[in-house]
């Protein structure tokens, strides 16, 4: 397929690419150049804030992780939260 570049420096991708890849608009690109080639890649670009609460996220799953404790059976993890399933 051959595009062609217009005022602004801007090139249309054909639209049989853009379904496929399910492309939208304001989707955001690294543009690259590599051995004479043009290459797009898409890109998701985060807000620093996300990011931050993210990290935090994850920072408190992993100390959440590191207190939880182990048991051998269904039942015990039953009784240590306090649920007699015998009654059930």
């Amino acid at each position: 397929m051959l595009a062609e570049i217009r005022g602004r420096s801007q090139i249309t991708i054909p639209a049989e690419i853009i379904k496929k890849l399910g492309i939208c608009e304001g989707d955001k690109f690294e543009v690259m150049e590599k051995d004479g080639g043009i290459f797009l890649c898409p890109v998701v670009v985060y807000p620093k804030e996300k990011l931050l609460q993210i990290a935090k996220l994850i920072k408190n799953s992993e100390l959440d992780v590191s207190n939880q404790k182990e048991f051998d059976t269904v039942e015990d993890m039953f009784t240590d939260m306090g649920i007699n399933i015998d009654n059930v």
